[in-house]
């Protein structure tokens, strides 16, 4: 092994120093997304006993590296079972990361269901919605423009939200793998304004313009009719029978998720 320098007695070599760099790197991560959490305080605990039981190793303090490892022990365990949610948040962040989403699949089945039943729902009430599928950071300035939300698509929220009482049932709702990522978003409008001999209304405009700009897949219920259509690429197909939606829905996501 190469030998870079020296500290004292110590020899550090190119692997020592990548060693290093990694947790420092990990610690780092782990304060970034833990820095507004009372988790932080005992993380910087944790830090300090590893590196009084590295400096104490080195001094060859045998009895004083022992008990600050075993004081290392019981900390972690206690940090993970104290906070246990912030670790899920860490968790739930490093899974919508993008180096991530190469392993996973971006919309899972669940998702394609509660959507679909979420169709199904609206569709029999004549409700109107409009449902844009596409990673958040591709439609930046659309989420921009509604409200955040952050939350994991549900039937039962979606329905929720397009009920015509609710405050943030105009516009579109952007849905990010399985996260509802935002609501009440503005769309550019489609200068298309027929589909074969039908006449497109404002919400149909909408799903259609935005897959005219960017690489996403709208689902539109109609308010007056209750039909459902799909958008993909400029594309619009209309009256879309309810149980074939999710067929046509997971062949429209499998197509973006591959783009």
């Amino acid at each position: 092994m190469i030998e870079l320098f020296r500290i004292g007695f110590l020899t550090v070599t190119i692997v020592d120093l990548l060693d290093v760099l990694l947790i420092t790197m990990l610690f780092f991560v782990l304060y970034r997304l833990l820095r507004d959490t009372v988790a932080v305080q005992i993380l910087a605990a944790l830090v300090v006993v590893l590196a009084l039981s590295f400096i104490t190793e080195s001094a060859n303090l045998k009895t004083v590296n022992w008990v600050l490892r075993r004081v290392a022990d019981i900390g972690l365990i206690a940090f993970v079972v104290l906070f246990a949610p912030e670790l899920r948040r860490v968790l739930l962040v490093v899974t919508q990361s993008r180096l991530f989403r190469w392993f996973v699949r971006p919309y899972n089945a669940e998702t394609v269901d509660d959507v679909v039943d979420a169709c199904r729902e609206l569709s029999a009430k004549h409700i109107g919605a409009l449902m844009v599928f596409s990673r958040a950071d591709h439609v930046k300035v659309t989420v921009e423009t509604g409200v955040t939300l952050q939350a994991t698509v549900s039937s039962e929220l979606l329905q929720s939200i397009f009920n015509p009482r609710s405050p943030l049932h105009d516009g579109a709702v952007v849905i990010d793998g399985t996260t509802l990522v935002a609501a009440r978003c503005v769309l550019p409008l489609s200068s298309q304004q027929k589909v074969g001999n039908r006449t497109l209304g404002t919400r149909h405009r909408a799903g259609l313009g935005l897959t005219e700009q960017a690489d996403v897949v709208a689902l539109i219920v109609s308010e007056e009719t209750g039909s459902v259509s799909v958008a993909y690429q400029g594309d619009l197909d209309t009256d879309v029978p309810l149980d074939t939606l999710k067929v046509l829905l997971q062949e429209r996501l499998s197509a973006l998720a591959a783009s």
